[in-house]
């Protein structure tokens, strides 16, 4: 799965899918995916990784509590 690195717009191969998909993993393993060459694998903040189409991650992705009543 390809996600889109927000500070520099690059895509980064998620190498880690369910570090991605568990709220309580705040990074995720990936590889940036650009030149001619694989890139090493690194860490990324779950913050800073959006879909390629710019729409932000699901909030039951990085929200422990997204099920939790908001207070009023």
């Amino acid at each position: 799965m390809y996600m889109k690195c927000k500070p520099d717009g690059h895509l980064v191969e998620i190498l880690g899918i369910q570090d991605l998909i568990n709220p309580l993993h705040g990074k995720v393993v990936g590889r940036l995916h650009y030149g001619e060459e694989i890139q090493d694998a690194e860490s990324f903040a779950k913050r800073d990784l959006v879909f390629p189409s710019g729409e932000a991650l699901p909030r039951c992705w990085v929200d422990v509590h997204y099920r939790d009543a908001k207070p009023a």
